[in-house]
């Protein structure tokens, strides 16, 4: 048992309390798990029984690939010189305000999409600026068929230069599609068909 233990304390992240580090920034442990215990706190007000949510291991990489991704779209959206304005934000927050029926409507919105109250506003930020990207490499003449694999190697390009590292208790970077994964202890043996 403590060779075990030993093992995984020396596997984690160099910086203790590291959920991941992205270059200089680090996303610790207590920024995840404040966003599953709001999560989880929106479902307690709120009927959930025709919702299929995330729950244990899944939630937690839920809200750390979130975290991760959205830092990296920001820095992505650093070298195109895009960010979003608090005007795009607000703007962005009444349109879907009015599409869930207003502030009432909200909570349950955000529970469907596994997003913590505290996080709508870096959801929609992110949301924002991956359109501008968007545009950006559309209007270099990119098709909209290779417009995904376009950005994904931006934020793979972007995650190797900062040199993304997730603390394996939560998963782990997979570079080549720009995103934090489950670790599986079947190994590539078993692939799963979850998109």
């Amino acid at each position: 048992m403590s060779a075990i233990a030993s093992a995984l304390l020396l596997s984690g992240c160099s910086q203790v309390g590291a959920a991941a580090t992205i270059g200089d920034t680090k996303i610790t442990q207590a920024v995840v798990q404040g966003s599953i215990d709001s999560i989880l706190a929106e479902r307690a007000k709120i009927d959930i029984s025709q919702m299929e949510l995330q729950t244990g291991a899944d939630l937690n990489l839920s809200q750390l690939r979130f975290q991760v991704l959205t830092a990296l779209i920001r820095e992505v959206g650093k070298d195109f010189k895009i960010e979003a304005s608090k005007a795009e934000i607000d703007t962005r927050r009444k349109a879907i305000l009015d599409q869930v029926g207003g502030e009432s409507g909200l909570p349950k919105a955000l529970v469907g999409a596994g997003i913590a109250p505290g996080n709508f506003d870096l959801y929609l930020e992110a949301v924002i600026v991956s359109g501008k990207i968007s545009d950006a490499i559309i209007a270099t003449g990119v098709t909209q068929e290779a417009l995904g694999s376009e950005i994904t190697k931006l934020v793979s390009t972007k995650a190797a230069k900062l040199k993304v590292e997730v603390n394996p208790r939560y998963g782990k970077w997979d570079p080549i599609n720009a995103d934090v994964i489950a670790t599986d202890s079947a190994g590539d043996a078993v692939k799963s068909t979850t998109p």
